[in-house]
C-alpha cells in the first residue's frame, strides 16, 4: 500500500484481516456539508456493505443543522413517512484517516433503495450533475479552493459551556503570512497537514491569515468532485484534530464582526476530455470569456450557494478582503472575480464563497454558471479596474439571506441549471434557516432594547 494514497478494496480487506483497521465509516455530506452516516465494524463492512450498500434515513436530506425535520420538501417529510435511502460505497475514496484510530472511510453515493436511481437533491449528485453537464459539452471542471478558519484556545466543550461568548483566539496578533506566530499554533496545525497529506489529501500549504488566530490550509486542485470530497473530510479533520489537542476551530463565515471574515475561495478552469487546459493562450480565449460572463450572470442568483447562512452575510464588508461587487478584474482582490494565472494556470477565483459554504454545493454553482455563460455564448464585459468597494456602477452581492432566496427562487437561470428538483429543494432549506433565525431573540437586541426601549 502506497503511503499518502487513497487505498483500494484489497488493501482494505487486508489492512481489516490483520487488525490494523477495525472500522469503517461509511459518510456522506448532508445539505450542510456536514459528514453524516455511520462507523461500521470492519468485518461486516466487509461482509454486508461492500457490495450491498447500507440503508440511511431519507430525513438527512430534509433537515436544519439541528437535524430537526423540515416541512415542506417533496423529497422527504412526515407525510412520505421518511423512508430509506441506500448508501453506495465510492471506491475512489477510500482511505485511512491517521487522527482516528484503525479508522477508514468511503464517501457514498446516495440511492432510492428500490430503483437504484440517483438521489438528485443530494448534494455530492447536485455537483456530480453539473459535472457530467460539462463532460456532455467536451469539458472537465477543475477547482482548487481556500478555507480559512480560526483556533481558539479554548475546547469545543469549553466554548459551549461559555455560551461562545468571551472565547481567546489561538493568537493575539494578527498573523498573515506571519511565521514565528504561526508556529506557536504547528502543534495543531502541522498534525492537520501532515493527517490530510497521509489520508490521500495533497496539502499544498498553510499560512497564517489576518484575524487573530485564523489559519488557511490550500489543498492541491483536482476533479471538482473530489475536491469538494477533500474539503469536506480537510473540515471534518481539522475539528476532529483540534480537538484532540483540547482545541477548537470555527468555520463560521463571521465568528465575530471585529474580525477578519473566513472564506473559502474557489478557483476554477475548464479542461478538455483528453486534459488540455481550455483557458490557455495569448489572451483569454472565448470559452474562457464566455464562462467567467457565464458566472457574473448568475452571481447574485446563486449566492444561496455560496453564502448559506444567516451569517454568511455579515462577512460582506467594505475594506475586509470579502467581495461586496459582482465584478471581475485582473488579479484585483476587491471585486468578487479575480483572474489569474498564466498559460495552464489560467482560472478565476471567486472569493464570494464563506468558509461555510457547502463546497458541493458551492463547486456546483460555479460549474453551473459558467457552463450557462458558455452555453448562451454570453459576452463579457471590460475588467473593472480600482478598488471595487467604491464602484458606483457595479451590482452587489445581497445583504441578508431572505435577499439571496428571493433571487435563488425568481431566478430563471437556477431553474434551467438545476432542474426544479433541486431548485425547490434549496429553496426550502434557506428559507427554513431565515425563519429559524427569526424565532430567535439575539444578544444585540437585548442589549440594544432591553433598558433603552
Amino acid at each position: 500500500m502506497k503511503s499518502g494514497a487513497t487505498i483500494s478494496r484489497s488493501d482494505l480487506e487486508s489492512l481489516i484481516k490483520n487488525g490494523s483497521i477495525d472500522t469503517v465509516i461509511v459518510g456522506f455530506p448532508d445539505l450542510q456539508g456536514r459528514l453524516v452516516g455511520k462507523r461500521i465494524t470492519g468485518e461486516f463492512f466487509i461482509a454486508h456493505v461492500a457490495d450491498h450498500g447500507t440503508e440511511n434515513c431519507n430525513y438527512l436530506m430534509a433537515t436544519d443543522m439541528d437535524d430537526t425535520p423540515i416541512p415542506g420538501y417533496r423529497f422527504a417529510s412526515y407525510n412520505l413517512g421518511y423512508g430509506d435511502m441506500l448508501a453506495m460505497p465510492d471506491w475512489k475514496t477510500l482511505r485511512v484517516l491517521p487522527w482516528q484510530d484503525r479508522t477508514a472511510l468511503v464517501i457514498c453515493d446516495l440511492l432510492d433503495p428500490n430503483t437504484k436511481n440517483p438521489v438528485t437533491v443530494s448534494p455530492r449528485q447536485i455537483l456530480a450533475d453539473q459535472v457530467a453537464a460539462a463532460s456532455a459539452m467536451g469539458f472537465v471542471p477543475k477547482i482548487g479552493s481556500e478555507i480559512e478558519f480560526y483556533l481558539f484556545q479554548d475546547s469545543y466543550r469549553e466554548a459551549y459551556e461559555k455560551q461562545y461568548r468571551d472565547l481567546k483566539p489561538h493568537s493575539p496578533w494578527s498573523q498573515d503570512y506571519q511565521i514565528v506566530q504561526t508556529t506557536f499554533d504547528e502543534y495543531v496545525i502541522g498534525d492537520i497537514r501532515r493527517g490530510l497529506d497521509a489520508a490521500g489529501i495533497a496539502v499544498e500549504c498553510s499560512k497564517g491569515e489576518a484575524g487573530r488566530g485564523q489559519h488557511e490550509v490550500n489543498l492541491i486542485y483536482t476533479t471538482a468532485v473530489e475536491m469538494a470530497d477533500r474539503n469536506t473530510i480537510y473540515k471534518s479533520a481539522a475539528k476532529e484534530i483540534a480537538q484532540r489537542h483540547g482545541r477548537a476551530v470555527t468555520f463560521m463565515a463571521k465568528w465575530d464582526f471585529a474580525e477578519i471574515g473566513s472564506s473559502c475561495h474557489v478557483h476554477s478552469s475548464l479542461w478538455t476530455l483528453d486534459d488540455a487546459p481550455a483557458f490557455a493562450g495569448d489572451d483569454m480565449p472565448k470559452v474562457f470569456r464566455s464562462y467567467l460572463a457565464g458566472l457574473l450572470a448568475s452571481a447574485r442568483d446563486f449566492s444561496l450557494l455560496w453564502a448559506p447562512t444567516v451569517n454568511s452575510y455579515r462577512r460582506f464588508q467594505p475594506g475586509s478582503w470579502a467581495p461586496t461587487a459582482i465584478s471581475w478584474g485582473r488579479d484585483n482582490r476587491t471585486l468578487g472575480y479575480r483572474v489569474v494565472g498564466y498559460a495552464e494556470g489560467s482560472r478565476v477565483e471567486c472569493r464570494i464563497p464563506g468558509s461555510d459554504a457547502n463546497s458541493y454545493l458551492a463547486f456546483a454553482g460555479t460549474v453551473a454558471g459558467g457552463l450557462y455563460g458558455i452555453r448562451h455564448q454570453l459576452e463579457l464585459g471590460e475588467a473593472y479596474e480600482g478598488n471595487g468597494y467604491e464602484a458606483t456602477d457595479v451590482l452587489r452581492i445581497p445583504r441578508t439571506l431572505s435577499e439571496a432566496a428571493d433571487l435563488w427562487e425568481q431566478s430563471k437561470i437556477a431553474r434551467e441549471c438545476f432542474g426544479d428538483e433541486v431548485h425547490h429543494h434549496i429553496l426550502v432549506t434557506a428559507r427554513a434557516e431565515w425563519d429559524s433565525f427569526l424565532h430567535s431573540v439575539t444578544d444585540w437586541e437585548r442589549t440594544r432594547y432591553f433598558e433603552r426601549i
